[in-house]
């Protein structure tokens, strides 16, 4: 089975607070996949997304007192609850509030991807990961946030099975 975790990035005043209307719009945006992410948009992975979390925790090992900005890219946000009318297959659903998607997007530029891969590498390389491919993963993150931050933005998350 497939696990997707998907990410849009969303003007925070077109966002309702709603599990049913939430996952109606991002089922809409998963099936617009393509054309968000080449908007740089929305921000998803096939597999893995608990490692590349993992790989930011290793911002604890590196003596930071900034909190835990470390868990907003992938785990950050508040659970959108299903309503009594919510669909029971719709995916969970989180919201990253703007003021968060900030705070992560100022950890992701700030943060040494050389120094966690120094600290996390040989146990990611044990489970198959390349330094390329969190590589990837990071600078694909660090863009989707930059550009969400900089337009003010909220993002909401889905993880589609």
């Amino acid at each position: 089975m497939s696990i997707h975790p998907h990410f849009r990035a969303v003007a925070e005043s077109e966002i309702r607070d709603d599990h049913t209307w939430l996952a109606a719009f991002m089922s809409d945006a998963w099936e617009d996949h393509g054309d968000e992410y080449a908007a740089g948009v929305t921000w998803s992975i096939n597999k893995g997304w608990d490692s590349v979390n993992d790989l930011y925790a290793a911002a604890d090992e590196l003596g930071t007192d900034a909190g835990e900005p470390w868990t907003l890219p992938i785990h950050g946000g508040r659970p959108v609850p299903h309503g009594t009318d919510a669909d029971p297959s719709d995916p969970p659903l989180m919201l990253l509030e703007p003021a968060g998607v900030s705070e992560a997007a100022r950890f992701l530029a700030a943060v040494s991807f050389d120094e966690l891969w120094s600290i996390t590498g040989p146990r990611f390389s044990a489970r198959g990961w390349s330094r390329e491919e969190l590589l990837a993963h990071h600078r694909s993150l660090r863009g989707f946030y930059g550009r969400a931050a900089s337009a003010g933005h909220a993002v909401a998350k889905a993880v589609w099975a």
